[in-house]
């Protein structure tokens, strides 16, 4: 095994284990937003992903009857999903373009 391949199969052990770390963390999350507990930040996942919790844990807490649909939860899961393929930070790097795009144009007026 060549050395490029050494290190790329490093990486790929890392992100593995970090994948697996992110599920936990995001389970854990996700039952404390199920259960009331609220969500905590700085856990390591995106803004998208803890957006989805938050309105898992809204729902819950604020909703009639207190019962979370089981679309909310889904939700939860397609967010954090977007963040281990990369989908999301994509879509914010594109919106982040396009406002920068947006306003260079404004102030080149």
């Amino acid at each position: 095994m060549t050395d490029d391949q050494h290190e790329r199969n490093g990486q790929d052990e890392r992100d593995g284990q970090d994948g697996q770390r992110l599920r936990r963390v995001f389970a854990a999350a996700l039952d404390d937003a199920l259960t009331g507990r609220g969500v905590a930040t700085c856990l390591g996942l995106d803004q998208e992903t803890e957006e989805a919790l938050w309105a898992v844990y809204d729902a819950g807490y604020f909703g009639a009857g207190r019962q979370v649909s089981e679309e909310r939860v889904a939700a939860a899961h397609r967010a954090f999903e977007g963040q281990l393929d990369g989908s999301n930070a994509a879509r914010w790097r594109e919106q982040l373009a396009r406002r920068y795009a947006e306003h260079g144009t404004e102030r080149g007026r």
